[in-house]
């Protein structure tokens, strides 16, 4: 789902205003990053924000990426959807938060592991919904015969103590719309 990377940077400007500049973690062997920066770029003009690609893999990259990153002010951070940002994600929180960058993860997770802030699909949700495939495949239809499902339920996530320690004061508007707030 490409289209959510809008939605990420979106709501990275809405927890801190300030953000003028954010760097996009992206595996650079998973198309999904790419796809996800490239919508993160073309909302990017409107939200007046520079958007930076940072390839990285492996936590030495990563850290060198965020610490260069977090030299001039007003930075954030996006953590597109990968394995090697799962694999690393207690690292990348640590990062962020010594640089006192706000950060949007991909996963609730993040949120529950000190993360700011996460936006992404409802993971039972879409076990539900792949239940109803396999019912339909069991009972005689094709699999190449069924269209294709994008997500339909995300969940937002906000981390207040995390909030707090950045200095960001969270918008009682984005505070509605959570699904989990973690204080």
């Amino acid at each position: 789902e490409y289209s959510i990377g809008a939605k990420w940077l979106e709501l990275l400007k809405e927890i801190a205003p300030n953000v003028s500049r954010v760097i996009v973690l992206r595996d650079p062997a998973i198309p999904t990053g790419t796809g996800q920066f490239g919508v993160i770029q073309a909302a990017a003009t409107s939200l007046r924000v520079d958007v930076i690609p940072s390839n990285v893999r492996a936590v030495s990259e990563i850290e060198h990426a965020v610490t260069s990153f977090a030299q001039k002010p007003n930075g954030g951070l996006i953590a597109t959807a990968n394995p090697s940002i799962i694999a690393h994600r207690k690292e990348i929180i640590a990062l962020v938060m010594r640089y006192k960058l706000p950060a949007i993860y991909f996963e609730p997770f993040f949120g529950k592991d000190g993360g700011l802030i996460s936006y992404g699909p409802d993971i039972v949700d879409q076990y539900r919904r792949a239940a109803g495939y396999v019912d339909r495949i069991l009972k005689g239809e094709r699999p190449a015969e069924l269209p294709v499902q994008a997500p339909t339920k995300y969940e937002l996530v906000i981390n207040l103590k995390t909030a707090a320690a950045l200095g960001l004061a969270v918008p009682p508007t984005l505070l509605a719309r959570a699904d989990e707030v973690i204080e």
